[in-house]
Order: C-alpha cells, then structure tokens, then sequence
C-alpha cells in the first residue's frame, strides 16, 4: 500500500496472510514458494510464512539492509555496506555458493 502497510491475500496455510505484519513502513516485498519477506523503510528484514526450510527462523536481525529477494527456498539480502546475507534452504548451494566478501 502507498503507506506502507503491507496487504496480502491467497492461502493461509503456511501463515502467509495470516502471520503478515500490520504495521507500517515498508517499501519492498518479495515471495519465495510458501513465505515472504520484507524490506523495513528502516533497513530491517521481516519475514514470514513458512519456515519448513528455516525461511524464517535465519533471517538478518540487524537493520541497514537495502534490498531483498526470494526463491522458492531461500532468501537474499544486500547490506548498505555491500555484505550479501543468504538464508533458508541450502539443498542446491544456495548459501554455499553465495559471495562473503563485501563489495556488491
């Protein structure tokens, strides 16, 4: 929505619209197969939905993170100091193969 809040519809099964955040302040969203996550105006990340494959139960807790982004399995977050942070399902090296180093 124009200010912020986020607004969801489709299944619930995997608390998809039912576990989405209420408050307002984000400026980007991204969906992998059965969870989301979400860019904060503040440069936090929220996620939601299911956590099968740990979508949710490792995502980034520090702020200044300034995009996102989701496969099925797994998410991706870039950091204001070029860090790329990876988490979720790692059965194809989605984690593994993932740069360490800053720069990007």
């Amino acid at each position: 929505h124009e200010d912020g809040h986020v607004v969801t519809w489709g299944g619930t099964a995997r608390g998809q619209r039912r576990d989405a955040p209420t408050d307002a302040g984000y400026v980007e969203i991204t969906c992998g197969g059965k969870h989301t996550v979400a860019l904060r105006n503040d440069g936090r990340v929220v996620t939601w939905g299911s956590n099968d494959y740990n979508q949710l139960a490792n995502s980034p807790t520090d702020a200044g993170y300034v995009a996102i982004a989701c496969g099925y399995n797994h998410a991706i977050a870039l950091h204001s100091d070029g860090r790329v942070v990876t988490w979720c399902d790692a059965q194809w090296n989605q984690r593994a193969d993932a740069p360490t180093d800053a720069g990007y």
